[in-house]
């Protein structure tokens, strides 16, 4: 990668004290554990054949994604899947709400196998059904919940895009979530006192598109913390709020900061910005382009030799994009070279395990959602399948 005079904090050198618990930058990804796992891991998919089909999300680290038949946005990846119904096994190579997603849209006769069950993600996880029922019970109370439509970012788990299918909700991605707002909006135009969205998991994204596609302003959003009681938000708050934003993020795309901004342009004139909506308000303010990974993907390979882009999103894309782009100057939006620590659960030793076992017979890992909570969150997505205009891409 270029633009090397960046101070990086090398991995396993130090540590960044501003960095958020438990996404420290600790070391560089391990090696693979046996050097004939390669051998190893094409053995077994030539052995299954076209019965396994293997996705590899944009994150994930090459080690793995050599072996993926499709990469991809976590979405496109479960549409690639659900349109391959001869696959006997869906081998998902990301993180666990995508395998639910894969899983939601293929037929039961179809396994969707996760190599590793302990591949979460962070954004994911800070909302958790209960605490939205809690929330949902609360506006309920303070007499809005006739206003609020609920849209959950495909980055959710199962259950959340089933809440949102049972409440009139609807599913969005980053290419897409001013769409699903218009949408939302529309649903609620005739009440009294208007349409409100609550939006969750991730601020960021709420808050970037509503300010900066929609129309609204800081004020018009506010942060639902579940944490809190009430979400730490007034019943006069909630009402002169359009936004309800659910206090969640992505624990790599928050890491991006202004000041790194700053320096890069400061050293390199004519640099441009990337990031992903995902990112902080701020940051997204001081780029010059904002997009889904499949934006950053497409606007990298449309740019000028010779250009100079700095990248705000996970590192394993933006190095391969790097690679793939040696006539470009690439470099990492950030200081401190850190991974997806979740995405990155899933390493070779656990591909290899899961396709050997699917060779001997066994399944192992099957994500495998509930019918009820399925056919919920199918209402959910359809929903945005229907939505027009814009592609559905994360």
């Amino acid at each position: 990668m270029s633009l090397v005079d960046l101070p990086l904090l090398p991995l396993g050198k130090g540590r960044d004290l501003t960095a958020e618990r438990g996404v420290e930058c600790l070391g560089d990804l391990p090696a693979a554990s046996d050097p004939d796992l390669v051998a190893r891991a094409i053995a077994a998919k030539e052995a299954l054949g076209e019965r396994v089909f293997v996705l590899g999300h944009h994150y994930q680290r090459d080690e793995v994604i050599q072996f993926a038949d499709v990469t991809g946005d976590s979405f496109k990846l479960a549409r690639d899947a659900a349109a391959r119904p001869a696959a006997e096994f869906i081998v998902f190579c990301g993180v666990h709400f995508m395998a639910e997603s894969a899983d939601i849209l293929t037929s039961d006769d179809q396994a969707v196998i996760l190599p590793d069950l302990s591949a979460g993600c962070s954004m994911a996880d800070m909302a958790r059904l209960s605490q939205v029922e809690d929330a949902w019970d609360a506006m309920a109370a303070a007499g809005l919940q006739d206003n609020i439509v609920p849209v959950t970012y495909m980055n959710s788990s199962a259950d959340i895009k089933a809440f949102c299918g049972r409440n009139g909700g609807v599913v969005c991605t980053s290419s897409n979530a001013d769409v699903a707002l218009e949408w939302a909006f529309d649903q609620k135009a005739d009440v009294e006192g208007g349409g409100k969205v609550l939006f969750f998991p991730d601020q960021h994204l709420g808050r970037n598109t509503a300010v900066l596609k929609m129309g609204m302003t800081l004020d018009d959003c506010v942060v639902w913390n579940p944490l809190l009681p009430g979400g730490g938000l007034s019943v006069e708050q909630l009402q002169g709020a359009k936004m309800i934003l659910w206090k969640g993020h992505c624990s790599v795309h928050g890491r991006f900061t202004t000041d790194v901004i700053d320096e890069l342009r400061a050293k390199h004139e004519g640099i441009h910005i990337l990031v992903h909506p995902e990112c902080t308000h701020e940051v997204v303010l001081k780029a010059d382009l904002v997009g889904s990974t499949e934006f950053i993907i497409k606007t990298i390979e449309a740019a000028e030799p010779g250009s100079t882009w700095a990248i705000g999103t996970e590192l394993n894309l933006v190095q391969r994009l790097a690679d793939a782009h040696p006539d470009k100057n690439i470099v990492f939006l950030d200081r401190n070279v850190c991974y997806c620590s979740t995405m990155n659960r899933i390493d070779l030793p656990h591909f290899v395990w899961a396709m050997e076992s699917l060779v001997r017979g066994e399944v192992v890992n099957q994500i495998d959602v509930d019918d009820e909570t399925e056919a919920h969150a199918l209402v959910a997505l359809q929903r945005m399948l229907d939505l027009p205009g814009k592609s559905h891409r994360d």
